[in-house]
């Protein structure tokens, strides 16, 4: 029994040495990843910096493309239903009389 109480103290101190080693290298590993990805990160936002005034000339680019398109749809959906109409009004003009 007296040898157990010695040597258990001596146990939970070498497996609380590991434990505090095994999390140190595991710190500094994550730290080096952690390093590692904010130069990653920082690449991307230098190219995304680089690339955005083409992105926003491609948007109002085609913000204005819309807009003509849609212009032009709504001029010939108008021209549409008004001959349409205009037929329908004839038809019933002469139904009428």
């Amino acid at each position: 029994m007296e040898f157990l109480l010695q040597i258990l103290p001596i146990i939970i101190y070498i497996l609380l040495i590991i434990i505090i080693v095994i999390g140190i290298i595991l710190g500094i590993k994550i730290i080096i990843a952690i390093d590692k990805v904010m130069d990653v990160v920082n690449k991307v936002d230098e190219k995304f910096t680089k690339i955005s005034p083409l992105l926003d000339t491609i948007g109002m680019i085609s913000d204005k493309v819309n807009n003509v398109i849609a212009t032009v749809v709504g001029t010939i959906e108008n021209f549409i239903l008004k001959l349409f109409l205009k037929n329908k009004e004839d038809v019933e003009s002469d139904e009428n009389e």
